[in-house]
């Protein structure tokens, strides 16, 4: 179902609790909610006011055919290599932000398969890095 978008800071800078399989229907519609966003790539859970660690993104460094919203559910940045200043927007923010990203991250998150989560750990680098990064400051309440 797609939601409002949040804009309240009170909400989006606290601390978003540990999502469990349960929390499924949450992704869904943060799916369904980016779908609706043009030029959307990324959204957390706190964005549609539900404080849980879920994100999704859209895989923009893919070929249009494989450009599907991927979900990450308690998302931890493990490592960054190669750290960056530089722009970047928000679809909770008017404003840009000066912000410090790495253009490659070692990222563990949990994934759901047939209903339970399975720990993964994967390397994302250039764009789909950013979004990752930006994913992970959301669930943990922080405002870029």
């Amino acid at each position: 179902m797609i939601k409002e978008l949040v804009k309240d800071k009170e909400i989006l800078s606290a601390r978003c609790e540990r999502a469990t399989p349960e929390d499924a229907p949450i992704a869904q519609d943060l799916i369904d909610t980016l779908a609706s966003i043009e030029d959307g790539a990324c959204l957390a859970a706190n964005q549609i006011g539900i404080t849980k660690q879920i994100g999704v993104y859209l895989d923009k460094d893919k070929k249009d055919e494989e450009k599907r919203p991927h979900v990450l559910y308690n998302p931890h940045l493990m490592m960054g290599l190669g750290a960056k200043r530089g722009e970047e927007t928000c679809l909770s923010h008017e404003e840009n932000s000066t912000v410090t990203r790495y253009t490659k991250v070692k990222v563990s998150f949990d994934e759901l398969v047939d209903g339970e989560f399975v720990e993964r750990r994967h390397d994302f680098t250039g764009w789909t890095a950013q979004m990752v990064q930006h994913i992970i400051d959301h669930c943990q309440g922080k405002l870029v």
